[in-house]
């Protein structure tokens, strides 16, 4: 292991790894946005809105990344509409990760009680307050674990990006690799950067599940 390569190129794999962060941040944001909709559609008596989310599901989640990549990015110029890199990246993991965002709202929906809704409609509240300050904490609650566990499969998605020519972690480390040869370096500062990453996502999201658990069932 040579610590002066490591030094010499540290800086170029920390604007990698803030490129990461960026598209994946973006990624994750606009997949919860798009899996918060599909869930809640799941639940409306909107036959033809609810057969599209199916659709969008099933096409969403058995396509790989990789596909949606090419054809945002080589596929959609051919239609006329020419899209950057950065903003491909962005919107195939929100393509990708608001299916299975949708999916494990959609689980954690059907497990809330239906008393709840019975309660709240009780007390007098709309089916959209409900929702929003009933059963929505509730599920996101149950639906924690799956959560974390999509935000943290959408990160390490991101390595896919450096197929449409995205600096990003894995793409720095292949340009390291077949320039200058130092392969272990270039793996050693791509495991770590990812790590450094990923690990704080992983514990901060389990700090959060037990406070939202603790906050909407008392655990």
């Amino acid at each position: 292991m040579n610590w002066a390569v490591i030094q010499a190129t540290l800086p170029t794999f920390i604007e990698a790894t803030l490129l990461t962060v960026r598209v994946a941040a973006f990624g994750i944001v606009g997949a919860l946005i798009v899996g918060i909709l599909c869930a809640t559609i799941t639940r409306a008596k909107l036959p033809v809105a609810r057969q599209l989310v199916w659709v969008y599901v099933e096409i969403s989640r058995n396509t790989p990344l990789l596909g949606q990549l090419f054809f945002l990015y080589y596929g959609l110029p051919k239609l006329g509409i020419v899209v950057d890199a950065e903003h491909c990246a962005v919107i195939g993991l929100t393509f990708l990760g608001g299916s299975f965002m949708a999916e494990a709202l959609r689980s954690g929906l059907d497990a809330v009680e239906p008393i709840q809704w019975q309660s709240a409609q009780s007390l007098g509240l709309s089916g959209v307050q409900t929702m929003r300050h009933v059963i929505l904490p509730q599920a996101t609650a149950i639906a924690m674990p799956a959560l974390t566990a999509n935000v943290i499969f959408l990160i390490k998605e991101t390595s896919v990006v450096s197929i449409i020519a995205l600096a990003d972690l894995v793409f720095v480390a292949k340009e390291q690799i077949g320039s200058d040869y130092t392969t272990a370096e270039a793996l050693f500062l791509l495991v770590s950067c990812y790590l450094v990453i990923l690990l704080p996502v992983s514990l901060g999201a389990g700090w959060l599940e037990r406070r939202l658990r603790h906050a909407t069932f008392g655990d």
